[in-house]
């Protein structure tokens, strides 16, 4: 193993779906919801999304993908950029307002 995130394991979502086929078939109608046409959320803020969300869920497959679709879909460098750091806000307000919940518990320990 060259490193633990390779691009090659994807080629296992076959073995994923003959192991576990409906649950499988239940992922790939929930993943579809990201690429969908005609929502009131274009395809390309769709990408953006999942480019914020996958930078703090921090899945580098879902990186890859959603920065290729987003580029597909008319997205800037810029704009993948930007995407990041909202996610990087999102997720450091999220420690902040966590502290506030720690603060709570110490307090009634």
């Amino acid at each position: 193993m060259s490193h633990y995130h390779d691009p090659e394991d994807l080629k296992l979502l076959p073995e994923l779906k003959k192991l576990a086929p409906e649950e499988f078939k239940g992922f790939v109608a929930l993943d579809s919801i990201t690429g969908r046409e005609g929502g009131a959320i274009p395809r390309k803020y769709r990408e953006l999304i999942a480019i914020g969300v996958a930078a703090t869920t921090q899945c580098p497959y879902c990186l890859d993908v959603h920065t290729r679709n987003a580029k597909r879909a008319g997205a800037t460098r810029e704009e993948v950029a930007e995407a990041a750091f909202i996610a990087a806000a999102l997720r450091a307000g999220a420690a902040v307002t966590h502290g506030t919940l720690a603060l709570k518990l110490f307090d009634k320990a």
